[in-house]
């Protein structure tokens, strides 16, 4: 194939902006799935996806175009993308393997913080920017407005921003005639390299009859089936059982040649050898690799442990599953005391967290115990030992600790002008250090502020939308570690500690957050066959307790009759059986699922 013929896209844009819909209606225009089989959203493949009217994967689809000016066929590979933050690695993954983006901006919203965000991943990738402002059939749009929004931001002329309607269809012939004429071409192979092929892995996916199937962008020479191809990194060759586009089904194709995007079937079933970022070329080639992805960094940690130990097996396997087609989750086993064995999860977000889990839910039938999410820390101890410490029970004791670190983050808040006063008192409640504000024409205000990851975790969010009724948008980075004061608080029931419950907290929080989780505790935790105590310590002392009475059998339901001493007798008794309980360490506490999911929504 040409590659002059050939423009690779992305689309970019905030959640809820119109971008699943405008995709809609660009496979509609260019005839890529019929009729009969078209539905909303179509390129969302998961239930999870439709039913939160959210992306999550990136999906890659191949439509033919043929241009109004002058008639020449294009093939014009699209690469649906997530909107948000949490999937932002998705997002840089999709970039490195088109040359051009478009910019969707709700006409309704205007920019958004995750729109600069997204923004700046394009232009370092050196993408060129098609920008088009959606849903301008809506009441409320503002379309001259947020036109001159995107071109001040872009610092072009308004006329070049397209307006657009993916509910309608406005705007969309405009759009691929731009998508045709903005976005150049792919280049070809050089002479010097001849057809020798060579692809950057992306994605794939993994089938238990056909193995694993790595989604591709071929920069170099073809690929066909049957040849003898090497995965530079893993320095694993297998032989291409099948080369492919997306239509978006995975749909065979003779061949695979330089600018296109499609798959090829490896045969490879081991976990861990493929891997997004890695080089394919020919087994005895003389290219080198391409310069690869840098690797997602987790933001959050929780431990995922079975509900029945015999599941660990069955869990084992969903997670490596699920890392075929999330390369962003890592995991390594571990055990407690109290849960018996799991996995230490990373995520790139409590949605993310939230997305997992219910996909190991549903996709492995599992019943699940996740912990508190928490962040990671860097420990010095009182011995000079550093250590990287990513769950709170493996936390050192208060006295051991010389000195504490942690990541914080460059976070870009934008609200409504009536929004600014509470999101201000917000800021000083997590901890926030503002860098400076800048104001939209629409009187909206863009905040730039540096805080602890920790705060940006704990509801910070869920508040922001509160106290802006759902106006605000928040996109953020990580940055490096910076000394922080913090201690650990241990729940303990039945004075034993309960390492699912631990968690690291700020120290001038930490008594409030002692009290709310003990008073959680105590309205959730079902009554035992004995008094059981349950406790918040740290900094070396019980600083919360609440007292759970005993659920108490009916001894004496048998009586008839008599003096009341046989009735004092037989309550004396029950209760000297409960004491030996505890004394004997027999008295065990049982913890619902239930109660487990509760402490983790509340703090999430």
């Amino acid at each position: 194939m040409n590659p002059q013929s050939i423009r690779n896209f992305s689309i970019i844009a905030h959640v809820d902006h119109g971008k699943s819909t405008l995709a809609d209606r660009l496979l509609e225009r260019t005839g890529a799935i019929p009729e009969r089989k078209m539905r909303a959203q179509v390129l969302d493949r998961m239930d999870l996806e439709r039913e939160r009217g959210i992306t999550i994967k990136m999906q890659p689809v191949r439509m033919n175009y043929r241009a109004a000016a002058g008639g020449a066929e294009y093939v014009l590979n699209l690469i649906d993308t997530p909107g948000h933050i949490d999937f932002s690695y998705e997002v840089s993954r999709a970039l490195k393997a088109v040359e051009g983006v478009v910019l969707l901006v709700d006409s309704t919203q205007g920019v958004q913080a995750q729109t600069l965000t997204t923004l700046a991943m394009a232009q370092a990738q050196e993408c060129i920017v098609i920008p088009v402002v959606s849903k301008i059939d809506a009441p409320a749009a503002r379309v001259a407005e947020v036109s001159s929004e995107l071109a001040k931001l872009l610092k072009i002329n308004p006329d070049e921003v397209i307006a657009v309607s993916g509910k309608t269809g406005a705007g969309v012939d405009a759009l691929l005639e731009a998508i045709v004429a903005r976005v150049p071409p792919p280049r070809g192979s050089s002479p010097a390299t001849g057809d020798e092929p060579r692809g950057l892995v992306f994605d794939f996916s993994y089938s238990k009859h056909r193995g694993v199937a790595v989604y591709l962008r071929v920069f170099d020479g073809t690929f066909k089936k049957g040849q003898p191809l090497l995965f530079h990194a893993a320095g694993k060759g297998f032989v291409a059982l099948e080369t492919g586009i997306f239509t978006p089904e995975e749909t065979p194709a003779d061949s695979l040649s330089a600018g296109e995007i499609g798959y090829i079937v490896t045969g490879i079933k081991e976990p861990g050898v493929v891997a997004v970022g890695d080089t394919i070329g020919m087994a005895k080639g003389s290219l080198p690799p391409l310069a690869g992805y840098e690797r997602p960094r987790p933001v959050v940690w929780a431990s995922v442990y079975p509900e029945s130990q015999d599941d660990l097996p069955l869990l084992r396997q969903s997670l490596e599953r699920l890392r075929l087609s999330d390369s962003s989750l890592s995991f390594e086993e571990e055990s407690s005391g109290v849960l018996g064995r799991g996995f230490r999860c990373g995520f790139l977000g409590l949605l993310h967290l939230e997305i997992v889990t219910e996909r190991l839910r549903r996709e492995g039938g599992l019943a699940l115990i996740v912990t508190i999410p928490t962040i990671s820390y860097v420990v010095t101890t009182t011995a000079g030992a550093r250590e990287v410490v990513y769950t709170p029970a493996k936390f050192p004791e208060h006295g051991d600790i010389a000195l504490v670190e942690e990541p914080w983050a460059k976070v870009i808040v934008i609200v409504p002008p009536d929004s600014l006063s509470p999101l201000i008192q917000l800021l000083y409640e997590h901890e926030a250090q503002t860098l400076g504000t800048e104001t939209y024409e629409d009187g909206r205000v863009e905040m730039t502020v540096e805080m602890p990851l920790r705060e940006l975790m704990r509801g910070f969010f869920d508040t922001l939308k509160n106290i802006s009724s759902g106006y605000a948008s928040l996109s953020y980075e990580i940055l490096p570690e910076r000394p922080a004061d913090v201690v650990r608080l241990d729940i303990l029931i039945a004075e034993e500690p309960v390492p699912a419950f631990a968690r690291v907290v700020a120290r001038r929080r930490v008594q409030e957050d002692a009290e709310k989780m003990v008073e959680k505790l105590h309205t959730s935790l079902p009554k035992q066959l004995f008094v059981t105590k349950i406790q918040a310590r740290a900094l070396g002392r019980i600083i919360a307790s609440k007292t759970l009475s005993a659920m108490r059998k009916d001894v004496t339901g048998y009586l008839y009759g008599g003096d009341v001493t046989r009735k004092n007798k037989l309550l004396d008794k029950q209760k000297r059986g409960k004491k030996k309980m505890l004394e004997r360490g027999t008295g065990k506490v049982t913890i619902p699922e239930e109660v487990f999911m509760k402490m983790v929504q509340s703090d999430s």
